[in-house]
């Protein structure tokens, strides 16, 4: 092996601000996702393909990070921290956490939620003498992604970060946040100074002609970056789109994983695929799911219905209150008979009176 490519860079230091409401009271990298945090997927993604020292690139509620990951030993890494005082873009993040490393590493988007196959990615990498290799994935509307136009035979020919015009989209191959690099390149992004990766570092390798491929893969992948993608991205691992390799907390039992410690009263429901979180407590002839997910000593009440939901961690929900294919932040009150229709965010911290309906 070419060096193995033991080692990753995570790009966690955007506050999330197209996820908002969720990221103002946490840090969008460890936003739950089945009750785990976001990048616990990625960390565990990382070991089953052999990378276990990894640096994560932070600045926005790095407290946040630090209490939900700690040093990564549960999940089989050595997870260091590199702290932004002023962020630097994906660019100078990766440069700053580079200078922790040495070799080929992958460098991943910290808002991607992905089963990718790394090791047939180095595999690719290696064999093409590549220095550089980009994750690829087509999509059906990709204005709201980086453009990559590769040749015949993979290699990047142009690197456009989100068209502005109808006329600038030459592909629907986007960009999809995953980076295999020969460390020493990422010695030219200047340290001192904020740069894109994207807009700066690839099209500048592109155009001296330095070697770099695309890999484009068919396998899962979505980008959590606002809360309707977010709630997609609980639903697609509930219902098994994606082969992760780590899985909700709790016990599986019909279709469905419940955590410890909590109560579930006569004629409460629980319709797979769905996830209870420990503690939690459903009340009479209440029905979750299926496509629920409810945090940590989450509240139903008696006959209420929660279904294609993620509520997180201490959510109460009135008796007879009916909650539908929406996202409710921590510590939320929702009074009795109370209706949340689809695609509403509660952020952290609301509360919604008896009776009131909340609709798109």
């Amino acid at each position: 092996m070419r060096g193995g490519a033991r080692q990753a860079v995570i790009l966690a230091g955007g506050q999330g601000t197209r996820l908002r409401p969720l990221t103002l009271a946490r840090a969008k990298p460890v936003v739950p996702i089945l009750n785990r945090p976001l990048l616990a997927y990625q960390l565990a993604l990382l070991r089953a393909h052999g990378v276990s020292d990894v640096v994560l690139a932070c600045s926005y509620r790095v407290d946040d990070v630090r209490a939900a990951l700690g040093d990564g030993q549960r999940l089989g890494v050595r997870l260091r921290y590199v702290v932004e005082d002023e962020p630097l873009g994906t660019g100078g993040g990766a440069r700053r956490a580079a200078d922790l490393t040495a070799g080929p590493l992958f460098v991943l988007n910290g808002d991607v939620l992905t089963d990718a196959d790394l090791t047939a990615m180095r595999r690719l990498h290696e064999a093409r003498g590549s220095r550089t290799t980009i994750f690829l994935q087509p999509v059906d509307d990709p204005r709201q992604f980086g453009l990559v136009e590769t040749d015949a035979n993979g290699r990047l020919r142009r690197f456009r970060e989100k068209p502005t015009a109808e006329e600038e989209i030459t592909t629907n191959t986007i960009n999809a946040g995953i980076y295999l690099i020969d460390a020493p390149l990422l010695a030219r992004i200047p340290p001192d100074r904020p740069s894109s990766i994207e807009r700066e570092f690839f099209p500048a390798l592109i155009a001296e002609g330095i070697t770099s491929y695309g890999w484009c893969p068919r396998t899962y992948w979505r980008d959590l970056g606002d809360p309707v993608a977010y709630r997609a991205g609980n639903i697609d691992l509930l219902e098994g789109r994606a082969n992760m390799p780590l899985s909700p907390p709790g016990e599986r039992r019909g279709g469905s994983w419940i955590g410890a410690g909590g109560s579930v009263a006569d004629g409460a429901q629980v319709v797979a695929p769905s996830v209870v979180g420990a503690g939690a407590v459903l009340g009479r002839d209440c029905r979750v799911g299926p496509g629920t997910v409810l945090g940590d000593g989450a509240q139903v009440g008696d006959g209420a219905r929660v279904e294609g939901a993620v509520l997180w961690e201490r959510v109460a929900v009135g008796a007879g209150a009916v909650l539908e294919r929406c996202v409710v932040g921590a510590d939320v009150k929702i009074g009795a008979r109370a209706r949340i229709g689809p695609e509403v965010v509660l952020e952290s911290g609301a509360v919604v009176p008896d009776g009131a309906t909340r609709s798109r």
